[in-house]
C-alpha cells in the first residue's frame, strides 16, 4: 500500500523547492496549494465563496485573490470559513489522485497548513522544512514584492517551526540548498530501508 508523506513548512521556508527535488527523484508530489487554486475556479466553489464573502472580491466574475487574502489573513474566523469551503474539495481531489498512484511505494503531499488544518493526522510520516525567520522574510519579499508587515501577519497565522518540529518525523533545514538536498537524500535512504522492512 502506498505510504503518504506530508511535507510542510512556514511561508518562505522553501518547501516547494524541496518538493520539486523529491519529484526530481521520481516521487509523485501533490502540491495542495496549487490544486486549491484550480479548485477555487470551479463553479461550485466560486458560488460558495460568493455566498460567504460577497461579490466585492470578484471582478467580472473572476476572483481577485489578493482581496480575499486581505480579508482572511486579518480575520481568523473568515479564514476558517474559507478553509471549510476549500479543504473538503481538495481532500476529495487528493483521494482520486492518490488512487492513480497506487503502484508507487510512497507519495508526498505538500501543504502550508498541514498542522493548522489538522490534516497531518491523515499521513504516515511528516517532513517539516525550516529556515530562520529573517531568511524566510527576505525570500517572500523577493518573491511576492510585499511588505514585511504583511508577511509577519501571514507568519503569525501559521504554526511556529518549534511547533511543527515537535510533531514531525523528519526536519529539513533549508538555509543552504545543497545542504537541504543532502538531508533530503538521507531521508530518501531511510524511506527505502523502511519500505524493505515493511
Amino acid at each position: 500500500m502506498t505510504k503518504t508523506i506530508g511535507l510542510t513548512g512556514g511561508i518562505g521556508s522553501g518547501k516547494t523547492t524541496i518538493a520539486n527535488y523529491f519529484q526530481s527523484k521520481g516521487i509523485p508530489i501533490y502540491i495542495a496549494d496549487d490544486e486549491a487554486r484550480k479548485i477555487m475556479q470551479s463553479d461550485v466553489v466560486i458560488q460558495a465563496i460568493k455566498k460567504t464573502f460577497g461579490e466585492a472580491i470578484f471582478d467580472n466574475n473572476i476572483l481577485v485573490r489578493p482581496k480575499l487574502a486581505e480579508i482572511v489573513f486579518n480575520d481568523s474566523e473568515k479564514l476558517k470559513q474559507l478553509n471549510a469551503i476549500i479543504h473538503p474539495a481538495v481532500k476529495e481531489h487528493f483521494k482520486h489522485w492518490l488512487a492513480e498512484k497506487k503502484d508507487f511505494p510512497y507519495i508526498i503531499y505538500e501543504a502550508a497548513i498541514l498542522f493548522e488544518s489538522g490534516s497531518y493526522k491523515n499521513f504516515d510520516l511528516i517532513i517539516s522544512v525550516t529556515a530562520p525567520l529573517d531568511i524566510r522574510i527576505q525570500r517572500i519579499i523577493k518573491r511576492d514584492k510585499t511588505s514585511r508587515e504583511h508577511i509577519l501577519k501571514r507568519i503569525q497565522a501559521q504554526w511556529t517551526d518549534e511547533q511543527r518540529i515537535s510533531k514531525s518525523d523528519f526536519v529539513i533545514e533549508n538555509i543552504d540548498l545543497e545542504f537541504a538536498k543532502q538531508k533530503t537524500d538521507e531521508i530518501l535512504k531511510i524511506l527505502k530501508i523502511k519500505q524493505k522492512e515493511s
